[in-house]
């Protein structure tokens, strides 16, 4: 379990050093760009790859596969250097894993390799596990590796850095590792060894970055993680999708799903409580085409939805709203669109563990509420709702066991 008595003060102090860092971060990364995706990032998502070769440079643009993560670095990279000249790059494998052979300390510091990285105008981290790459591309000591310091000034003089799974979790300066079920952080915190660990910080000190997002319920693991670093802002990206962000801060939605976007910054925790929780935090969704600026926090819904405003007058659903389990896939999207497009004032989901698991509360409430800042949009094609700035809270529940019985009529 996180210290809860001790977040409320963590807080204040890590809010105003985050603050500061808004404006340092945007100025540091010069004019690169990052393509971050969630994940099971099919090669058929046409409109992500070509973007990804748009921005390394178009037709022709050397793009650097690292395969570091991948538990089978050769066949997944050369697998994926073909797939991304199948749109039209020059991607070429660089061999930097600790699973291929050869001292990979050596090989990421090796000018050779870095120079290669100097020559391209994008890099392309593959999934797997996210330790193996901070392992492969910092040195022992905690300092860039050569190639790692190439990747960087790629990043700086406007190229992009891009990354799927594990290679979207390095993104954050925080990351998640072998962190087990959403649950069990929820029941135990972020505090115990192995939950967390060091990321390569491309995004910025101010965001944290998370994948899989809505497959796998992780929108819930990213609060006290966040709580616990002091981060304001977190980005949770699903399967098969990505987020773009620009040299300004400006970042799109693209791809199959969307993003989870959550507001720490008039967040409390409860001292009081024994267990976690959390109120105030500001939960959006933004799908394809949603625009957020990471400074601001300003939204923009896509051209699709931009004329689909939800009318708060003529309600599409009018009846209480529930799930009951909020972190199965797509749970938390679906219960925050019915929610925007209703006349209900708030939904609950709720998360249990099973009988005799073990863990601190078996159960969590999520009540989510609509505040006089919230504001759906609907797809003019599609039934696709972009939800902005619901509230959330959370708070321990508890069940009485056994759950059920064999009903029997009256």
């Amino acid at each position: 379990m996180i210290g809860i008595g001790n977040i409320g003060k963590r807080l204040l102090g890590r809010f105003v050093l985050a603050a500061g860092l808004l404006c340092s971060a945007s100025a540091a990364f010069a004019d690169g760009n990052l393509l971050i995706a969630g994940g099971a990032l099919r090669a058929d998502n046409t409109v992500v790859w070509d973007r990804l070769v748009a921005l390394a440079g178009g037709k022709g643009a050397r793009i650097a596969v690292i395969p570091a993560a991948a538990g089978n670095p050769a066949r997944s990279g050369a697998t994926w250097v073909r797939a991304l000249n199948s749109y039209g790059a020059a991607a070429f494998l660089l061999p930097l894993s600790p699973k291929l052979p050869g001292d990979v300390r050596k090989a990421a510091n090796d000018a050779a390799l870095a120079a290669q990285i100097d020559g391209a105008g994008g890099v392309y981290f593959l999934g797997g596990d996210q330790a193996r790459i901070v392992a492969t591309l910092r040195n022992p000591d905690g300092s860039n590796s050569a190639v790692l310091d190439a990747i960087w000034r790629l990043y700086k003089r406007g190229g992009v850095i891009a990354g799927t799974s594990a290679g979207a979790a390095v993104m954050s300066s925080t990351m998640f590792d072998n962190a087990g079920s959403v649950l069990s952080i929820l029941q135990r915190g972020v505090g115990q060894g192995g939950v967390m660990a060091p990321g390569l910080g491309f995004i910025g000190d101010d965001v944290f970055v998370d994948q899989h997002l809505l497959v796998r319920g992780r929108f819930a693991r990213m609060l006290p993680l966040m709580l616990s670093k002091g981060y304001r802002r977190g980005i949770g990206i699903d399967e098969n999708t990505a987020l773009v962000v620009g040299p300004g801060r400006d970042a799109e939605v693209i791809g199959y799903k969307g993003v989870i976007l959550l507001e720490l910054d008039q967040a409390r925790v409860d001292a009081a409580v024994p267990a976690f929780n959390v109120s105030n935090a500001i939960i959006s969704y933004l799908d394809h085409g949603d625009r957020v600026n990471l400074a601001t926090g300003m939204l923009t819904p896509s051209a699709d939805k931009v004329d689909g405003k939800v009318d708060p007058n003529q309600p599409e659903y009018t009846t209480a709203l529930f799930s009951a389990d909020i972190l199965g896939n797509t749970s938390v999207v679906d219960l925050m669109s019915k929610l925007v497009d209703s006349n209900q004032a708030a939904a609950i989901g709720l998360a249990f563990a099973g009988p005799g698991e073990a863990g601190g509360a078996p159960g969590f409430e999520f009540r989510f509420s609509r505040t006089p800042a919230s504001t759906g949009y609907v797809s003019a094609t599609s039934e696709a709702y972009s939800v902005y700035r619901l509230r959330l809270d959370v708070r321990p529940v508890g069940l009485r066991w056994p759950l059920y019985e064999l009903y029997r009529a009256p």
